[in-house]
């Protein structure tokens, strides 16, 4: 049972969104500070991924821990309400990202999945994305 009201809960959801998250503007902040230039959500391509970088045939997806369902992480943990809503939402997600990645790489695309937990390393962040861009 949820603790909050449905018309409370439906507030707090209605907030949320796909684009612009806040772990996204970072790493866009920090990929752009490297001097790599991109284009965002691509609707041509599979997903809609959040950097593209056509040049290079790469693209990156910043996914945030709980709704992507990041294994092994504290912030990829289902509540312990509502289960019988959190756990397909999460479980169709996940199978969606893998999706969108097999298509992107069957099209040629390298493709990079940054966690939203990984901003709390940003020097091993920097070297990843940039070990990333400069392969291949």
């Amino acid at each position: 049972m949820d603790r909050l009201s449905k018309q409370r809960r439906s507030e707090i959801m209605s907030r949320i969104y796909g684009k612009d998250t806040n772990p996204e503007l970072v790493v866009r902040s920090m990929v752009h500070k490297l001097g790599y230039r991109y284009r965002l959500h691509s609707k041509k391509l599979p997903g809609k991924p959040d950097l593209v970088f056509s040049k290079r045939k790469k693209v990156m997806f910043v996914h945030g821990c709980f709704w992507h369902g990041h294994r092994g992480c504290r912030k990829g943990k289902l509540p312990k309400s509502n289960l019988d809503y959190w756990v397909p939402k999460i479980e169709q997600n996940k199978k969606r990202d893998a999706k969108n990645r097999r298509k992107l790489k069957s099209e040629g695309w390298d493709v990079l999945v940054v966690w939203q937990c990984e901003l709390k390393n940003v020097e091993a962040l920097k070297k990843r994305i940039v070990d990333f861009l400069n392969e291949g």
